[in-house]
């Protein structure tokens, strides 16, 4: 019996679906700064419980956040903070 914590598992998202993340994450980004809320402790209280009622409906936020997987946006952000560092 093999202990199969010891492989790394490969995990890819094309590029479309990473286009759509990093527009979703703007979009919802601005509608939770519009309502007066903390846009980042939203967005990681959404990813880390998967309760949508972190995200505002303004603007359909709750309803385009949902559209993607939360692994995808996650992966997205780590993405995005690797080519900026």
């Amino acid at each position: 019996m093999s202990d199969t914590h010891d492989e790394t598992v490969m995990f890819r998202v094309e590029s479309e679906q990473q286009t759509a993340a990093s527009a979703i994450i703007t979009a919802v980004y601005q509608a939770l700064k519009e309502k007066g809320y903390n846009p980042i402790n939203q967005i990681v209280g959404y990813l880390l419980s998967g309760d949508p009622t972190y995200i505002t409906s303004h603007m359909n936020a709750r309803s385009l956040i949902r559209k993607v997987e939360r692994d995808e946006l996650l992966e997205e952000l780590v993405q995005k903070y690797v080519e900026v560092k």
